[in-house]
């Protein structure tokens, strides 16, 4: 009797054990004289479950989780039985993998094959629709590309929303002998790991979406930009790239073709303002990361001066599977102006944190409940940040409103790259607006006043309203210069990193003004004449 085993090499699974629970498995196997084929896959999602081992059965692979390496010898007659097509009851047990709710109850485009395939393995990838879209990209013309692309509504996912067929569009029409395309693969945003997964579990899937892009465009190189704090995402990245090259699909001549595309990756120095993408795109060029003015944008004067393509990870990574079914088909999914799914991370005091796959248009409550159950702690919850370290902390009587760029562009808030960092009722949301000011000192690129300036000044105003509570007059002036300095913050700094910190310090202060130690009319802002 043989076995075939799934263990995650993702690195949150490794950050948990499961490199020793591989170990442990092939160690079983051996001694009970079994053959057994261990595949290391890339994570489900399902963190709270990890390390998830699953087992091939005639009814699909059986999932069982959370399991330590001391777990094993006891979980080993479970899992041959379930290989044999009997019960394999075990404490552990989760069930079919793919009628786990928190997985069937999604709608996973872009990661479909995340958790289901050995993310090296070029055989593997083909046998589950890889490839498709570059085929498809490789026997039409560029404009055709553009339509789809255009026509699937596909907005950037790093954040800014932008249309990404219009930005393709302008490279393509732009002149220029020498073109690029450049992943923006430095997610340090908190409460995310979407591009994380995609890099270490289904990397063929980002390689082949940035060849769309090139053939589309007309660029011949790219670069993939990833943070230093992600080591085995930069490897099998590394991996991935070069066995794609060595089986012609991109490189020179891709796809038996007379086009080219040749494709690096670049590893950033651990700056969070190199997320953005004009930073990037100095340290790319190996200068310090400083934010450029815009115009021009890099559309049109990018890397080295050339016309650019920039996208991040989800981005790139929806592109296979609109070129493989058409723009209609991902068009489908979603509500409004926003258009496709969105991988959802639900993060920080979070009962089942993980990754969830989503069509616009759910709300957060679905999210914080219906997926997440709730918090870890037990205690209800008090705000949920939605957007990264600059998002905004959204309260309660704002959780039905539904998931999508415009919706949450009304109430002040941002859908970002999907991370959700959630807190219970014992969060002190004014020491966490402090953090936001601190944070956006700490990581400014320095090169424009508000943010540079703003940033520190914001830190020393909420410690002066935290100081004057017993002091109303004082207060309520802190109060108006710490609005005043968020306003001056928002509209004059030069990119999103000053642009984007007021909107955690205004939200905390707009929905929680009791953590500031004011009553709701002494946050409220001043009327308008």
């Amino acid at each position: 009797m043989s076995l075939t085993l799934h263990v995650p090499r993702d690195s949150a699974a490794l950050a948990v054990g499961a490199d020793a629970v591989a170990e442990a498995l092939r160690a079983q196997a051996l001694a009970h004289g079994l053959e057994a084929r261990v595949i290391r896959n890339g994570s489900r999602g399902l963190l709270w479950l990890e390390t998830l081992v699953e087992v091939t059965t005639p009814q699909g692979r059986v999932a069982y989780g959370p399991v330590a390496p001391q777990d094993v010898p006891g979980l080993w007659p479970a899992l041959v039985a379930e290989a044999g097509g009997q019960d394999g009851s075990h404490p552990l047990r989760q069930g079919v993998t793919e009628q786990i709710p928190y997985l069937a109850l999604q709608e996973r485009l872009t990661f479909r094959r995340v958790g289901l395939t050995d993310p090296l393995s070029l055989a593997d990838y083909e046998a589950h629709e890889g490839w498709a879209g570059l085929k498809a990209a490789l026997a039409m013309a560029p404009p055709d590309i553009l339509h789809e692309v255009t026509h699937s509504g596909l907005r950037g996912r790093g954040g800014a929303a932008f249309p990404a067929g219009i930005k393709w569009k302008t490279v393509a029409g732009a002149a220029s002998e020498r073109k690029y395309v450049v992943c923006n693969a430095d997610e340090g945003d908190s409460g995310t790991f979407a591009d994380r997964m995609v890099m270490e579990g289904d990397p063929f899937m980002l390689i082949e979406g940035m060849a769309i892009a090139a053939l589309a465009v007309g660029a011949e190189r790219g670069y993939v930009y990833v943070r230093s704090e992600y080591p085995h995402a930069v490897a099998t990245l590394a991996e991935a790239i070069a066995q794609a090259t060595a089986a012609g699909w991109i490189g020179e001549r891709i796809g038996g073709t007379d086009r080219s595309f040749h494709l690096e990756v670049r590893m950033g120095a651990g700056s969070y303002v190199c997320g953005e993408e004009t930073a990037m795109l100095e340290s790319l060029e190996g200068r310090r990361g400083i934010v450029r003015a815009k115009p021009p944008l890099p559309a049109l004067q990018g890397l080295f001066g050339q016309p650019t393509v920039i996208n991040n990870v989800l981005t790139f990574a929806a592109v296979p599977l609109i070129l493989a079914r058409g723009g209609a088909f991902y068009r489908h999914f979603g509500v409004g102006r926003s258009h496709g799914t969105l991988p959802f991370q639900l993060a920080g005091n979070i009962r089942r944190g993980g990754l969830v796959e989503k069509a616009f248009g759910l709300t957060l409550r679905e999210l914080l409940h219906g997926f997440g159950g709730g918090t870890a702690s037990g205690r209800p919850i008090k705000a949920v940040q939605v957007g990264g370290p600059l998002g905004a902390y959204v309260p309660e009587s704002q959780w039905d409103v539904p998931l999508d760029y415009e919706a949450y562009a009304a109430i002040g808030a941002v859908v970002g790259h999907g991370g959700l960092v959630v807190h219970d009722d014992t969060a002190d949301l004014a020491g966490l607006a402090r953090y936001a000011m601190e944070f956006c000192a700490l990581e400014s690129c320095g090169k424009c006043t508000p943010c540079r300036i703003g940033s520190t000044r914001g830190v020393e105003v909420i410690d002066r309203i935290g100081a004057a509570r017993h002091q109303p007059q004082v207060r309520e002036q802190q109060v108006l210069l710490l609005r005043d300095l968020c306003d001056t913050m928002l509209g004059g700094s030069l990119c999103a990193m000053g642009g984007m910190t007021p909107y955690p310090v205004l939200s905390a202060l707009n929905h929680y003004p009791a953590d500031f130690g004011l009553a709701p009319a002494e946050a409220a802002a001043p009327a308008a004449h």
